[in-house]
């Protein structure tokens, strides 16, 4: 074949330092709008996203040309450094280190963009550690709950 051609798609998860509930309405927009203009500036795509105060989901097309752990640290790190410049009040922001990511089937890309919109009704009934624990074990990932949430 004489050109690369991909389609990868995946759930991104990660949240607050310490699940801090520091992500407010009013900055949502704006925080979803920011990680996709990263995303598009490392030639993949936001295709959704969404979460609650603590924490983030993103449905990403991964561009052929990055790691998804380089699009990470790039999200992550930039993003991180604008919500701090935001006001008082976020100059102590941080994500937590590490995120959960699962791959997402073409077929599966409607139903995903209807649960992370649906973010804020989840998580009137399920936490966020609850919620990355189901994903954990629904996609058989395997992990040390000693490690897991700091």
């Amino acid at each position: 074949m004489a050109q690369t051609l991909t389609c990868l798609k995946v759930h991104v998860v990660f949240s607050t330092k310490d699940r801090r509930p520091i992500i407010t309405p009013e900055i949502e927009p704006e925080l979803y709008a920011y990680l996709g203009g990263t995303m598009r500036n490392l030639d993949s795509r936001c295709l959704a996203a969404g979460g609650a105060r603590d924490h983030v989901h993103l449905l990403i097309s991964l561009s052929k040309n990055i790691a998804l752990s380089r699009l990470m640290e790039e999200i992550k790190k930039s993003s991180s450094k604008w919500i701090k410049a935001k006001g008082e009040g976020l100059q102590s922001f941080a994500w937590q280190d590490g995120y959960g990511a699962f791959s997402i089937g073409e077929s599966q890309v409607e139903a995903l963009r209807r649960y992370i919109a649906a973010q804020k009704e989840r998580h009137q009934k399920q936490a966020f550690q609850q919620e990355l624990v189901a994903f954990l074990k629904r996609y058989h990932v395997e992990y040390d709950e000693r490690y897991l949430w700091s």
